[in-house]
């Protein structure tokens, strides 16, 4: 059964692909044959020319050689650019493709129109009465034509790549929204209210005054939530108010088994960082690793010179029934692409698990959008 739906997917792509080629040579032959009719038209002839004789079908083969030889170069000169650098086209490269694309094509309409004039030409017999002026007049027509196919290529090309990233940029939007749902669905959750009623029970008992803070810092959490569910990005200095509540009621349920502890010293107001990141990155520590009074678990939250967050903690590995899927930090890697090139690094190294995630600057939100216009 999965061998047979592999082999059907292989076929329809495989359909799917001739179709597309089949429709991008169509419309090329119509463009072909629109301009070089147009193009005869204009052209002043004897009256005994015809499209039929030895002159009009080597014009006309010629100029569908030349065209589709323009034309397939630049795709090439376009994919391997795309290929090599990772980027798309911009005013710097397309004129790079260009000049490259016409010093391919114009020595081979240089070759082939000079071969067809002086030394085929009883073949082709275009009589000409200054074979020179001939070749020069057809030369400059060619150049002409190829530097328009090009450029009308290269535009073409820029239009599909910004239809492409606005594509990519609305997937990621959504993306974007439905991880902060699941953020906000998660924090909600009767489990994690349930945890933390649970040890507000136990500190009614025990601890009046600890009790009445974390009921505080709990209904912060809440409110922090709320107020942001809205936001793809906050500010550091809420998301480090925030944490600090979090750590807090962390600390509180997992009496010295856990350590938490925060080393920031750019200025948190300058940075925005996506929302409720941080929050996440400590749950995901808390749901892999086992942590007790024997063995505390610590994790440490550090600012770097490099403008970037690491978040860091000891290893101790829970033995788990399933692997993790590691979605949380996928979800976090896919917030952060859109807004930045700047990649999440997750290392494991001298038993420690490391994320660094970059600080973004606060008009971050502007920029992004003049990327995308």
């Amino acid at each position: 059964m999965v061998s047979s739906y592999v082999s059907l997917t292989i076929l329809f792509r495989v359909s799917m692909l001739k179709k597309a080629t089949v429709k991008k040579l169509g419309i090329r032959v119509l463009i072909i044959n629109v301009v070089y009719f147009l193009i005869k038209l204009t052209i002043v002839h004897d009256k005994k020319d015809t499209l039929f004789d030895a002159p009009g079908i080597f014009y006309y083969c010629s100029a569908f050689f030349l065209f589709m030889l323009a034309w397939e170069s630049n795709d090439w000169l376009v994919r391997r650019q795309q290929l090599n650098t990772g980027e798309g086209l911009n005013l710097t490269k397309g004129i790079n493709i260009l000049l490259i694309n016409l010093a391919i094509c114009l020595p081979i309409s240089a070759l082939v129109y000079y071969l067809a004039i002086f030394q085929f030409d009883q073949l082709c017999q275009i009589d000409a009465n200054n074979p020179w002026l001939r070749f020069r007049i057809d030369f400059f027509r060619a150049l002409i034509l190829n530097f328009a196919l090009i450029i009308f290529n290269l535009f073409y090309h820029a239009l599909q790549q910004k239809k492409e990233m606005e594509n990519k940029m609305n997937d990621l939007q959504k993306e974007i929204m439905t991880s902060k749902y699941k953020s906000l669905k998660n924090q909600i959750s009767p489990h994690f209210l349930f945890n933390s009623l649970n040890t507000l029970t136990s500190l009614m008992y025990e601890d009046r005054d600890l009790a009445s803070d974390f009921v505080s810092r709990l209904a912060t959490c809440y409110r922090y939530i709320l107020d942001n569910r809205e936001e793809d990005l906050v500010n550091l200095e809420k998301e480090l108010n925030f944490l600090d509540s979090f750590i807090f009621m962390m600390n509180i349920r997992h009496e010295n088994a856990l350590s938490i502890t925060t080393h920031i010293s750019v200025n948190p107001k300058d940075f925005v960082i996506p929302t409720l990141s941080l929050q996440m990155l400590v749950e995901n520590a808390l749901k892999h690793n086992y942590y007790s009074k024997e063995k505390p678990l610590e994790i440490n939250i550090i600012s770097t010179h490099k403008n970037s967050l690491v978040i860091q903690n000891n290893l101790h590995v829970r033995k788990q029934k399933e692997e993790s899927t590691k979605l949380g930090l996928k979800n976090i890697e896919k917030r952060y692409s859109f807004y930045t090139n700047q990649k999440v690094v997750i290392e494991t190294e001298n038993g420690y698990f490391k994320v660094i995630i970059p600080l973004l600057p606060k008009n971050i939100k502007e920029i992004a959008m003049v990327k995308v216009s």
